[in-house]
């Protein structure tokens, strides 16, 4: 008898591990494959390295991760796995530096797959890579046209969290960590007058009463920021004094100190020129390190923004203008202007996930209404990694850093272009995706 329940428990196992293989396989759940380590060499490739000159015919070293080798005469380790890049061109991977990656796969009828915001006003303490997903279907999406890493934000909440920069790849939300801790997201409190509380629907508010409401909002805001800043002179009191009354401990406000001493950046959401020129004059009195995120209006406050060094992710191009008189192209061209005004900019979609896929195309409508194309590249290249931190590891092609690249056969601002390789880490990445499966699962069928 316990033979027979022995066996009858095996074969239990081992079905339904085949059943959860297959229906894994058919479901597209195997994702974020971690791809290929090794040595390699691109050889015979046009070399975009973004920081320099383009070098026509040369050679990119892949070893342990990190690029070991560029130029036109670059040595090629012996046993290296060698690509012929003729008629290729090699890129740096792009960055989306505002995403919501990994927090939320389906937003809409699917409540338990979104974790991009907490309950209450303020949550200092939420941080994203705690929550990131590496499974999620939107990695891989997203990697295969070339995107190598992102910004993943909390969300919505005045004080939404903590936000990560992370590579797209990995096996833990760690693994794919790069800064596991860059900035702290804030939604700066503005003036609408919409369904009563900034909704659809509802009673128009009226102006009056809408600047009262957001003038209590940002004193809420303020109030924070200087009890944040009182618990950290008392934390640090009792360090160098334990005579002192033990202050209580607050993981909030632990969490804010290094943020309201200007130790690491802000980002905040702001979109029409009232709200930001308010949210620049919070980030002087509050002398705070701040980061524009959304922008809409930034073009029209430029010199300001220069003036305070404040850069911005500008997440519009496909968004509608901001007034019903403005000019269509009125959002494609903002970066052109804060380019030509020399305020620190990088173009980004500020998708949750599944259009993140679209950062490079962002950039292209950008070079298309003035802005030259070699500063579109820069602006999901290079100007993301500045604006990170991160300029250091990625970004660019130079010695030393990651090897997160593209290989394309055209420019990779452009829908008609191919991406023929992708490296993170040094790894090399599968072109595969959910989409890539579903097209070869159903490009055959056919219809009755």
């Amino acid at each position: 008898m316990n033979k027979f329940f022995t066996l009858l428990f095996l074969f239990t196992i081992t079905f339904a591990a085949a059943v959860t293989s297959e229906a894994q396989l058919n479901s597209g759940a195997q994702q974020n494959v971690v791809g290929k380590a090794g040595t390699f060499a691109i050889k015979n490739a046009r070399i975009v390295t973004v920081s320099g000159a383009v070098i026509e015919n040369g050679t990119v070293v892949i070893r342990d991760g990190k690029i070991a080798a560029v130029g036109a005469d670059a040595g090629i380790p012996s046993g290296a796995e060698i690509i012929d890049g003729k008629g290729l061109s090699v890129f740096p991977g792009m960055i989306d530096a505002g995403t919501a990656m990994g927090l939320n796969e389906i937003s809409l009828g699917a409540p338990g797959t979104a974790d991009t915001t907490e309950v209450g006003d303020f949550n200092p303490n939420a941080k994203a890579i705690t929550a990131v997903n590496p499974y999620s279907a939107h990695i891989n999406v997203t990697r295969v046209n070339g995107i190598t890493a992102v910004l993943s934000m909390p969300r919505t909440t005045m004080i939404a969290g903590q936000a990560a920069v992370l590579d797209l790849v990995g096996a833990t939300p760690y693994e794919m960590a790069v800064v596991p801790q860059f900035g702290l997201v804030v939604s700066f409190p503005r003036i609408t007058q919409g369904g009563g509380g900034g909704g659809f629907g509802g009673p128009q508010l009226d102006f009056n009463e809408a600047v009262k409401t957001r003038d209590r909002r940002l004193d809420e805001l303020k109030k924070y920021f200087r009890d944040a800043m009182d618990y950290g002179k008392a934390q640090d009191a009792y360090a160098k004094d334990a005579t002192l009354p033990r202050p209580a401990i607050n993981t909030k406000m632990a969490d804010m100190i290094p943020y309201v001493r200007g130790e690491k950046p802000i980002i905040f959401t702001a979109e029409r020129e009232r709200d930001i020129r308010a949210m620049v004059k919070f980030a002087d009195e509050m002398k705070v390190k701040a980061i524009l995120y959304g922008g809409a209006d930034s073009a029209k406050v430029a010199a300001l923004l220069k003036e305070k060094n404040i850069p911005v992710i500008f997440t519009d191009i496909y968004n509608l203008p901001v007034l019903d008189d403005s000019n269509y192209d009125s959002l494609f061209e903002v970066p052109g202007l804060l380019q030509k005004a020399g305020v620190k900019f990088c173009v980004s979609t500020g998708e949750d996930g599944p259009e993140v896929r679209d950062l490079p195309y962002h950039a292209g409508m950008s070079s298309a209404f003035g802005l030259p194309p070699e500063e579109a590249l820069k602006a999901v290249t290079l100007y993301p990694a500045q604006i990170l931190g991160v300029a250091d590891k990625m970004g660019s092609i130079e010695v030393g850093k990651l090897a997160n690249l593209v290989v394309a056969d055209g420019d990779i601002l452009e829908p008609r272009t191919n991406i023929k390789y992708v490296f993170i880490n040094g790894r090399n990445i599968p072109l595969t995706s959910r989409h890539t499966e579903l097209y070869e699962q159903f490009k055959d069928r056919k219809l009755p």
